[in-house]
């Protein structure tokens, strides 16, 4: 399947797969995306309410590497430490990290690096605040018994992958996360909020990024 890299709003990079109509991130602006979804929505969210040094993070869609890296960056930022699981079926090749710009970009070249040189299925720890495991496998078989904190929930819009929006699969997250903790999406679809809350999720519609009105932050209550 034919893929390009090409230049988003802010200057960062996404890689595009015309056959599927989809990005990896948004046209918008890929950091600036990824940083209002995942960071500050999520992340810098469950980090003001809790306070806790050390946060788990569950991740559907490892994809570019961005919101691992954006993670990292947050961890330095703050001296707290992330051990975070990212699931992607379908790896990006070398050729193509080497064509994105986000380490650059973010002055995080060397760890931009050190996120994709990672072996997959294995857990590293690649910073004395980061430890990173990467699995390649599908979220329909993917079985953990491990509880995470916050899950940055990144896959395919349900236009592309249906399968992954569905009751069972938030059943799943649900499952997987611990209470008070988090999921966000950028995806707020109606459909979607609905197979959230009929598994026990309480659902909060909050601003979306640029190019977007509304994205999800999902809570698991006790």
């Amino acid at each position: 399947m034919k893929k390009e890299i090409i230049v988003t709003s802010d200057g960062s990079h996404t890689i595009s797969i015309p056959e599927l109509n989809v990005t990896y991130h948004s046209k918008y602006g890929s950091i600036q995306e990824s940083i209002h979804v995942f960071i500050n929505a999520g992340l810098a969210f469950y980090e003001s309410l809790r306070q806790k040094k050390s946060i788990s993070i569950f991740e559907m869609g490892f994809g570019t590497g961005l919101n691992a890296l954006l993670s990292w960056q947050f961890a330095l930022q703050n001296n707290i430490t992330i051990n975070y699981k990212s699931i992607e079926l379908n790896p990006i090749t070398t050729n193509e990290i080497q064509l994105l710009n986000y380490g650059k970009l973010l002055n995080m070249q060397e760890e931009f690096e050190q996120i994709h040189s990672a072996t997959w299925n294995k857990k590293q720890k690649i910073h004395s605040l980061f430890t990173l495991y990467k699995i390649n496998n599908s979220l329909t078989d993917f079985i953990t018994t491990e509880l995470f904190d916050i899950i940055f929930y990144d896959a395919f819009a349900p236009t592309s992958q249906p399968e992954l929006w569905t009751k069972e699969i938030f059943q799943k997250l649900f499952n997987i996360l611990s209470f008070n903790g988090i999921l966000v999406t950028y995806c707020s679809k109606s459909y979607v909020r609905k197979n959230m809350q009929a598994v026990g999720f309480s659902i909060q519609k909050i601003q979306g990024p640029p190019g977007k009105r509304e994205m999800i932050r999902a809570i698991k209550m006790l």
